[in-house]
This record gives structure tokens, sequence and C-alpha cells, in this order.
């Protein structure tokens, strides 16, 4: 089905002919101010050559006419309207929390064979997990000391990967604030559809600050349907250098000491969700993989009908019909200088090569 946008705008239509009706004609006395050589000679011509072209003078205003109301459907936004399309669209509303505390600084894990800090290769593998993720709104919560929104929920990843990527230990504080990232999270997500939210929690270590408890924020969140996912980070142990680098006097250290499993147990517990215990790079992309295993939510369908404009048609033929007007007005015009031009040097007796 083929409307105008804005069918007023065919109330001027008729404007030229009323503009036509209204003004006065203008004025033709022959006191002209510039006079022209050969004026003679040039308006017996014109005569003579309107006498034979009233058929082309006819054929003009209709092509006038045409590009007139050309112009004034291209105005009023021609458009067509297909049929109802109805879309269901699948898609989670999935908050991701990291922690950016001190302890991120460990470099007790690897990536690509060198030792990095935890930070760096949550950064790395969250970004082939959100890269993955295309059919979920997605958004980024920070937490140190505090718990801070970096990226509401939204479909743009690419905004939300640099977000991530732009991210630097401490920037939220040097302790770890759980339950009040568990808060925030619930403030954002508690008017969303209740089995649509999930809170994918990333820590490696314990609630040391913030004004909420983990296990009171994950009762709270249990009531209002969030679904929290607890990732503890962290190997599970690493060798300090021995006497000149040997083995000797080598110590087999815990530098997830201060992890505290079983909060992050309770809290997955509580909330019906699971915990996931990543001592390694590898384990940690295991995880996100098993994540991207849970099952989407069916939205409710949304129904819109394809609009397709069409003004640029109307458009397109008045600007065809003005340039061939205008090519044609400058070759006749030319033709009539050129004839004017020949009589004259005959009048001359200058002969014509």
């Amino acid at each position: 089905m083929i409307i105008l946008k804005w069918i007023p705008l065919l109330l001027i239509l008729p404007l030229p002919w009323i503009l036509r009706a209204v003004l006065p004609r203008a004025s033709s006395h022959d006191s002209a101010l510039l006079r022209v050589p050969f004026f003679n000679s040039v308006n017996d011509m014109a005569n003579r050559r309107d006498r034979n072209r009233s058929g082309s003078s006819r054929s003009f205003r209709l092509l006038l006419i045409l590009i007139w109301v050309s112009l004034v459907i291209a105005a009023a936004g021609p458009q067509y309207i297909g049929e109802p399309v109805s879309i269901t669209s699948k898609a989670r509303d999935l908050m991701l929390a990291v922690d950016v505390s001190e302890s991120m600084r460990a470099t007790d894990l690897q990536l690509k064979g060198e030792r990095v800090d935890r930070l760096t290769v949550v950064k790395s593998v969250l970004d082939e997990f959100i890269e993955r993720r295309t059919q979920d709104r997605m958004g980024l919560i920070l937490f140190g000391s505090n718990a801070y929104l970096q990226t509401p929920l939204t479909f743009d990843r690419k905004t939300l990967k640099q977000l991530l990527n732009e991210s630097a230990i401490g920037i939220a504080g040097q302790s770890t604030a759980i339950g009040d990232a568990i808060g925030l999270a619930l403030k954002r997500l508690q008017d969303r559809p209740t089995d649509s939210k999930v809170l994918i929690l990333l820590t490696d270590g314990q609630n040391r600050a913030g004004e909420i408890q983990p296990l009171q924020a994950a009762e709270l969140a249990a009531q209002k349907g969030l679904k929290i996912y607890t990732i503890g980070v962290g190997a599970e142990f690493v060798m300090s250098p021995g006497l000149l680098g040997t083995g000797i006097g080598a110590r087999r250290l815990n530098p997830s000491a201060d992890l505290d499993e079983k909060t992050l147990t309770e809290i997955a517990n509580i909330t019906g969700g699971r915990y996931f215990r990543a001592k390694s790079t590898e384990s940690l992309k295991h995880i996100y993989e098993m994540l991207d295993e849970l099952e989407p939510v069916d939205a409710d369908p949304e129904t819109f009908r394809p609009i397709k404009a069409l003004f640029h048609y109307p458009l397109g033929l008045a600007l065809l019909l003005s340039v061939a007007i205008a090519l044609y007005t400058v070759i006749r015009n030319y033709g009539v200088h050129w004839r004017l031009s020949r009589r004259s040097q005959q009048e001359n007796g200058v002969e014509q090569p």
C-alpha cells in the first residue's frame, strides 16, 4: 500500500494557477532601456518562430506542470507500507559484575604463554563471551570498595567491550564489596521480566567493604527473581622460586587464600544459579562456554509494517525533466544566435565560411 505522509501539502498544487490569476501581467512596452542592434531582425525572426511553435509551447507548459506536480508529490512523502511482520525476539537481560579491586593485580594466570594479572585474563575471556551473546541485552558493573554501573543494559556489544577494556585495577577502590555489586545489579534489573534476569559475578576475594552483606543481597535477589552465577578466579597454587632460582627452598603458595568460595556458593544456591571455580585461563573460558548454554527467554512478539520511502522517484523525475528543458533551451538559443550571426554577416556582405 502506498500512502502520502503529509497529505495536506497537496493543497499547494493549484498555487501556480492562483498566482497567475491574481498577480498582474508583466508590461510589454516597446520603450526598452537597452537598445539591441538588429532588434527588428531579431523581432521578426522571433515572431515567425512563435507562430510556428504553438504546439511546442503547449508541450513545454505540460512539462512544467509535470515538474511542479512531481515536486509536490515528493514533498508530500510517498511511502510504501508492507504487510505486517511479527518478530519474536529472544533476549536475556544479562548483567556482568567484575571485581577490579587491588587483589586482581596478582599475576598467577597465563595468557598466550605469559603471566599476566587476573583482570587482563578476565578481559580477554569476557571479550569473546560478549561477542557471542548477540541476542542478549548486557550491562557491566565494576566493583571494588564501591560498585559502579559502567554500562546499562544494551545491545551495543562494541561499546560494552570498549568500556570493559578501558577498566583498570583500583578504579573502584582497593577492597571488595560483593554485596553492593549484587544490590546495584538488582536495582537495574528489578523491573525486567522475572525469567530473563541473570547476573554473572566474578571475583577473586571475599566481601570486605560495602553497606550490604552478600547473603542478604542474595536473599533480596531471589525474591525479585534474579539468578546469580558466581565465579571465583585465581590459581590454585604457584611455586615461589628457591635459592638462586633453583628448586632448593622453593615453596608452594596459594594465591587464592582470600577467595570466599563458601559465600559465593551460597549466593548461587540461594538465587538458583551455580558457582564456578576458575583456576586457569582455560577453565575460565570453559565456564563462560557453559554459561552460553543458558536458554534464552522469548520476549513478547513485536509486530511492525516495513516502510519504504518513495519520494526519490517523483523527485528524480522532476530533476530529469528540468535537465531536459535546460538542455533544450540552451540548444535552441544557440541555434537562434547562430542564425542571427549568419544573417548579420550576410547583410554586411561577409561570406560565411
